[in-house]
């Protein structure tokens, strides 16, 4: 199981705020890794219109997801 989440965000995404709460919320035993997409430009190519986006184990969990889905792909993970 991997230990480490990542959020694949940008400042002032209200979606990528919702996200980290959701992540927060129900995953809170895990490392939580912030990746600004902004600051590069592979990633913004990457996920400019995806954020937020939830990366684990070389999967991705792309929004709009809930509790009971995020907890689910963790588990998956």
């Amino acid at each position: 199981m991997a230990s480490t989440i990542s959020l694949m965000h940008t400042q002032y995404c209200h979606l990528c705020e919702q996200a980290l709460e959701l992540i927060r919320y129900y995953a809170p035993e895990y490392t939580l890794k912030l990746v600004d997409i902004a600051l590069n430009d592979e990633l913004m190519e990457a996920y400019g219109v995806r954020i937020p986006v939830v990366v684990m184990g070389g999967n991705e969990l792309n929004w709009p997801f809930d509790g009971d889905q995020l907890k689910a792909f963790i588990a998956a993970n």
